[in-house]
């Protein structure tokens, strides 16, 4: 990562030079509709070429309705300075080596006062739009959760725009991660 984070574009919310390594942040993603969905919390490392990064360690409080449990390892997380996805690298142990989750563009927040122990002050937050892309440790690529975002086009009443976006995303990360 590189130190000055001003040398990428903030991303939506994110203040002018990026926040200082360390700080704590909140993942969190929605479902459409504004029904919630996976949260956690990690640490920023910095800006890149490609986002925004964060790691969340072994321990880290994973939650959404319905599952809440502390995950066995820890694991980085991307959001990238334009787009429409949030992705997950995993450690060589894991099953998964890769996972990217379609979202409507994620957007940076303050949600707190500093030094208050309410938790992080910055959360980026995002809409999961169902499709995901994933990649294997033994390298198998493939688009998970189709059938889950053909239902909830409809019974969720998705936009066509929204649509657009989550397919056009899907496409271009998947060709991204199959060229490594």
């Amino acid at each position: 990562m590189s130190e000055a984070s001003t040398q990428h574009p903030p991303g939506r919310g994110m203040p002018p030079g990026g926040l200082a390594p360390g700080t704590p942040v909140a993942g969190r993603f929605t479902k459409w509709g504004g029904g919630r969905h996976w949260e956690w919390v990690g640490r920023y490392l910095g800006a890149d070429e490609h986002g925004h990064w964060w790691y969340s360690p072994a321990g880290t409080r994973c939650a959404r309705p319905g599952a809440d449990f502390l995950e066995s390892s820890g694991w980085v997380s991307l959001v990238p300075h334009e787009g429409a996805y949030a992705a997950g690298f995993y450690p060589a142990h894991r099953e998964v080596s890769v996972y990217v989750d379609m979202t409507t563009e994620p957007v940076w927040q303050r949600r707190g006062a500093a030094g208050s122990d309410s938790g992080p002050v910055w959360e980026v937050t995002m809409v999961d739009l169902d499709l995901d892309v994933v990649l294997t440790r033994d390298g198998h690529l493939y688009v998970d959760d189709e059938d889950e975002f053909a239902e909830h086009r409809v019974e969720l009443d998705y936009p066509p725009e929204v649509v657009a976006l989550a397919e056009q995303w899907r496409d271009r990360v998947h060709e991204a991660v199959a060229a490594g």
